[in-house]
């Protein structure tokens, strides 16, 4: 079994723009949660993310929905990282109701993708940055 390591914990509020015409969360949100998640990592382990020629792309996604969000609440996101390839490493994500005393035990949705570090111009992937590699956990 691939060991993860959890890299990141975040907290956000649930927007009232994020609800569906059914009253729950819509679920193309819960890519953007993940998304905040995922990026707020890579900002913190990689500095500055903007395009300077190579950088972070993900390529697969997938959620597991298993509880309704509503608006409104607040979300903790935790991301989880596996070990680094060449160019590559697994992320994963927890998407946690929190509750009036601040608690995050319920899971709402599970998911996750594949980041790839990427020469922008060559469109090709490159070696991993040094400084994300070593926030990452050994095989």
């Amino acid at each position: 079994m691939t060991q993860k390591k959890q890299v990141h914990t975040m907290r956000q509020a649930i927007r009232w723009g994020d609800m569906a015409a059914f009253g729950h969360v819509n679920n193309t949100v819960y890519f953007r949660y993940m998304e905040s998640g995922r990026i707020a990592f890579l900002e913190q382990a990689a500095g500055d993310l903007e395009i300077k020629g190579e950088g972070p792309v993900i390529v697969t996604a997938y959620c597991n929905f298993i509880r309704q969000l509503k608006y409104p609440g607040e979300i903790e996101i935790r991301t989880f990282a596996g070990p680094a390839g060449r160019s590559s490493f697994e992320v994963t994500h927890e998407i946690r109701m929190v509750d009036a005393d601040g608690n995050a035990d319920v899971v709402a949705a599970e998911g996750g993708g594949k980041v790839v570090w990427i020469d922008f111009a060559a469109e090709k992937s490159v070696p991993l940055p040094a400084r994300v590699r070593e926030l990452l956990p050994a095989e």
